[in-house]
């Protein structure tokens, strides 16, 4: 792992780690309140990926947003959702995010400048690119982040989010996470040509490719993109790779995947590549067990009160439903 010139940088990735460790924490107790059935719908966990989130968010203003898609929970955690809320919307509760009727795609917090995540592949690049539009409209001195999946860069809307945004040279950063999976199918086999960055490289968007399990990796080449970006040079696209450790849902028992593969990728995956960089800039293993003990006992105090938060009002049912134009709740034609 390479870092950026500064005798603080250490401090800086100790807090990465924080959140990265925030982040694990989450998922896989998020997972233990899934399989005791406290979670409708499904989770899916961003386990093994989680520098890419960090380290793209550790370089953004809390003023900038950002849009995810369905496995949202560390993009939401890393731009400063309050992970307690977060629970309380996985459990449906009163409190969450979302007022808990969203569950775990939809999580959203506008105070920090996150956008929403939702269950329709590429959805977030449109929202992403419209928001980025209101931004110059409205003459905002901010940017955008998006974060797609690679199985996302076969769908259509992918073209006409990077189309239009280079056409109206907009402040947004593409970040591509490319996690080997798309659902349960190798993405390589369902992908023709080079991949994702010659694809952002044919609309004239400047894309480049880094190791996604490297936090210094990609905080020196997020907060270099996003610096280009807030200085007005349009937008610029980011692929990362990594490798999903969890399966598509927390229930997948990974069968497609061949045998061996999930154990060979557990040596290279964030945390501990992120932990052996510590220890070797002299960061002492107490502190970095400190921080995991710490993250886990926050995020157990989340689903505690979750659990014992009420579910939402009955007269809120019909609250938060777009009725505007031609209302068809309780409204006339």
């Amino acid at each position: 792992m390479k870092a950026k010139n500064s005798t603080n940088y250490p401090d800086r990735i100790l807090e990465m780690y924080k959140t990265m460790t925030l982040i694990r924490a989450f998922e896989e107790i998020a997972e233990e309140a899934f399989d005791a059935g406290l979670v409708n719908g499904s989770i899916h966990q961003y386990i093994g990926e989680e520098a890419i989130g960090t380290a793209v968010c550790a370089n953004l203003k809390r003023s900038d947003y950002i849009l995810s898609n369905h496995r949202g929970h560390g993009h939401a955690i890393a731009k400063g959702a309050d992970p307690e809320a977060m629970m309380k919307e996985l459990l449906g509760r009163e409190g969450g995010t979302s007022g808990g009727k969203g569950g775990s795609m939809h999580i959203a917090d506008f105070s920090v400048g996150m956008l929403g995540a939702n269950g329709v592949l590429a959805d977030g690049l449109t929202m992403g690119v419209g928001a980025a539009q209101a931004l110059v409209l409205r003459e905002e001195n901010a940017i955008v982040a998006v974060f797609v999946g690679d199985g996302t860069t076969n769908r259509g809307p992918f073209y006409e989010a990077l189309n239009w945004a280079m056409i109206y040279k907009l402040p947004i950063l593409f970040v591509c996470e490319n996690n080997t999976y798309a659902s349960s199918t190798a993405t390589q086999t369902v992908t023709a040509g080079p991949g994702p960055v010659a694809r952002a490289e044919a609309f004239g968007m400047p894309a480049f490719d880094v190791d996604g399990n490297d936090v210094c990796a990609v905080d020196e080449i997020a907060g270099t993109l996003i610096e280009k970006i807030r200085n007005g040079h349009g937008p610029h696209f980011l692929h990362a790779r990594t490798y999903r450790i969890k399966g598509h849902i927390s229930r997948d028992k990974m069968l497609y995947r061949p045998e061996g593969e999930t154990e060979a990728h557990l040596v290279n995956e964030p945390l501990l590549k992120c932990k052996d960089w510590m220890i070797k800039n002299g960061i002492k293993q107490k502190e970095i067990d400190d921080i995991s003990s710490m993250a886990y006992e926050q995020i157990k105090e989340a689903l505690e009160a979750a659990k014992n938060a009420p579910f939402p009002d009955k007269t809120l049912t019909y609250t938060d439903v777009q009725d505007l134009g031609n209302p068809y709740l309780g409204g006339s034609s």
